[in-house]
């Protein structure tokens, strides 16, 4: 954990020493990255120190990225990436994108080729002369700070704002030639972590507290948690806020592990692939708090009609996308504490509680496999206590944002940032190392299962990420949902173009058998009805390292997703 003092850079170091000296004094303990000529000499410096920071190879750049990603979700820390030049540094954009969107702290360490070879042809240049790539202002666009590291001596303080800037809520790049990488620092140099910025508005929440105190007089507040209280670690402010003014709660998607479903006033979740029940609880509210979050369109389905006579606030790092009275915080812990606090004495809770959330009614599937609902049941049947679930987007993460519950003191993480397909295994793998190392000052914790859910087509795109879960033995099940399809896409064929022709089928594929073939090292279990897929979550469940679950899905079921409902017929035959 990070003091904030100075720490002077050794003697003799390298520039990639002093890197690494830096990221262990941040307290992060991993950086994840893959290899190549322009970043080895980072590897080096991995193996020479004596530090407590471990390198992780990863099988592509992007998964390196969401393992970073995963592990500041899940430390409420920074996570660290690295790539070489080129088509590795390339190969980061999608990942920083999804940390940009989603304001997550991550630090990218990017090789690039000598200072002395650029603009001169050198392979990979990426300097922005003689007509190469700019990769400055390539990164500019996904990060919150980027810069090149020009001379050695300024790698410290390019250290200190690049943190600051993540901590700011998303990426910040650094650029290491690799001849700077190699050179000596000079001893003098210091780096010093940024001290964390609460950046509150003590006006802002002034004018929230009197909002609340007149609403708790006239009726019911109702609460809209997003992932920043997850960010910030600010669940037990959520909770005693909730409390002090006897409010309904409801989260938003990626947020679902901020307020347990079986909680007090828990009225459901927003948007797309949400629950009715809290579009009623807002709309007989007499004020909508939204806490953490800026409320885009797949959070805010049915929320604008239903808020539209309702007075809404906020209070978070940024204003949301509909008008609200805001106040911005940098930290949730701080200003929930504070709007608790001048509640604490509340009335007592009502009776009634908005507890439970009735889920959305689906059109009849006829087809083959499983239904989402039976296996997203299954599987949180079979969850240990204070499991992490990561899930993927597409028709799978919609069933499972829909459905799952939450284990207690579990995280659950959907990347709707950028929506890509395949974060979820790189970012399980980032979050399951953090948990075992005590990353940024959090406890060391005792190895705990993490769930991966994802579909096929996620799978078959970054799903042999689980490679590196098997070289180091990470508790992780991942459970693919196959439809041999790009179910969602599907979905969209059929109900958007009038079902005339998929681009989005697949010949059917084996894909437990084949990862079984692949990795003999691994479990791994086929499941075609409820009754293997039990049996398949308590072997895995059993078993001290990953293991791997393909369940059979139908491509033409639809998801609990608003927009396919609303255009859905009554039922549908299946597949043949």
């Amino acid at each position: 954990m990070d003091t904030g003092a100075r720490h002077p850079i050794r003697h003799g170091s390298r520039v990639v020493d002093a890197v690494v000296d830096a990221v262990a004094d941040l307290g992060v303990r991993h950086i994840f990255g893959v290899d190549g000529a322009n970043i080895e000499d980072l590897y080096d410096a991995l193996f020479a120190t004596d530090r407590r920071v471990q390198g992780v190879v990863a099988k592509h750049e992007f998964a390196a990225a969401t393992m970073a990603d995963g592990y500041a979700r899940t430390t409420s820390g920074l996570g660290v990436v690295a790539a070489t030049s080129g088509g590795g540094a390339m190969n980061l954009v999608a990942g920083l994108a999804e940390s940009y969107t989603s304001r997550v702290p991550v630090l990218a360490l990017i090789g690039q080729p000598p200072t002395t070879l650029e603009g001169t042809g050198a392979f990979q240049d990426s300097s922005g002369k003689a007509g190469t790539i700019n990769a400055v202002r390539l990164f500019t666009e996904v990060s919150r700070y980027c810069a090149r590291v020009e001379r050695p001596d300024d790698l410290a303080d390019h250290l200190e704002r690049a943190v600051a800037a993540a901590r700011s809520g998303g990426p910040a790049v650094l650029l290491l030639p690799k001849d700077i990488q190699q050179s000596a620092v000079d001893g003098a140099a210091t780096f010093r972590p940024p001290p964390r910025r609460s950046g509150q508005d003590p006006a802002g929440l002034a004018r929230i507290r009197d909002l609340l105190a007149a609403a708790r007089r006239t009726g019911k507040v109702v609460l809209i948690a997003g992932d920043q209280v997850a960010r910030d670690d600010a669940r037990p402010e959520l909770h005693a806020l909730a409390a002090a003014v006897d409010a309904a709660v409801g989260v938003a998607p990626d947020a679902k592990d901020v307020y347990a479903a079986d909680q007090h006033g828990f009225c459901g979740v927003t948007g797309t692939m949400g629950h009715t029940e809290l579009l009623e609880v807002v709309r007989r509210s007499t004020l909508c708090l939204l806490i953490g979050t800026r409320l885009p369109a797949t959070a805010r389905t049915g929320l604008d009609t239903a808020a539209a006579a309702v007075p809404v606030a906020s209070v978070g790092a940024e204003s949301p996308y509909l008008p609200t009275v805001h106040a911005t915080s940098l930290d949730l812990r701080e200003a929930l504490a504070e709007l608790a606090e001048a509640f604490s004495a509340g009335r007592t809770p009502d009776a009634a509680t908005h507890g439970g959330s009735t889920p959305l009614q689906v059109p009849v599937s006829a087809g083959p496999g499983m239904r989402y609902r039976e296996a997203v049941e299954a599987i949180a049947a079979m969850m240990p206590a204070g499991s992490d679930t990561f899930a993927d987007a597409g028709n799978t993460g919609a069933a499972v944002v829909h459905h799952l519950p939450v284990p207690r003191g579990g995280r659950f993480v959907v990347a709707l940032g950028m929506g890509g397909m395949g974060y979820s295994f790189g970012a399980a793998i980032g979050a399951t190392f953090a948990r075992g190392s005590g990353a940024c000052g959090a406890p060391r914790e005792p190895r705990r299962q993490t769930f991966v859910i994802a579909g096929d087509g996620a799978f078959f795109m970054h799903g042999l990420e689980i490679h590196t879960a098997i070289e180091h033995h990470l508790p992780i099940t991942f459970v693919v949902f196959n439809n041999n399809a790009h179910a969602m896409c599907v979905t969209r064929e059929q109900l958007f173009y009038g079902d005339r022709y998929s681009f989005n089928r697949f010949r059917p594929s084996r894909i437990a058998e084949g990862v079984a073939a692949m990795f003999p090292s691994l479990p791994s279990y086929p499941a075609r009805t409820c009754d293997q897929l039990f049996d398949a979550l308590e072997a895995a469940t059993a078993t001290s390292g990953p293991a791997f679950i393909a369940v059979d899905c139908d491509p033409d079921e639809i998801p609990p997703f608003v927009p396919f409902l609303e255009r859905a017929p009554h039922s549908r035959g299946g597949t043949p």
